[in-house]
């Protein structure tokens, strides 16, 4: 095995890659937390990805989206009407 190579487990491998999808850990904070590199985990990420999404994760990433635009939308009107009240 090279140097400064190990081998990390199956297991391990989902873990991790489990938390950062499902948690919102960070890849550099998973990766400094399991001693890997960044690169290393994204490797792992890349390989993962090799099937389309499925139509429900479309669907709820579509909800999503959707909800992330009302959001925005309020947000720009409520902003906007501040600005207005303290020009007057």
């Amino acid at each position: 095995m090279p140097k400064g190579k190990h081998l990390v487990s199956k297991e391990v491998k989902q873990q991790i890659l489990k938390r950062i999808k499902e948690e919102g850990v960070s890849v550099p904070q998973a990766a400094a937390e399991h001693g890997l590199s960044d690169k290393t985990i994204y490797g792992w990420i890349a390989k993962g990805v090799t099937a389309p999404p499925s139509v429900i994760e479309v669907s709820r990433l579509k909800r999503e989206n959707q909800t992330l635009h009302e959001i925005i939308g309020r947000l720009t009107v409520k902003l906007s009407l501040a600005g207005k009240k303290e020009l007057s």
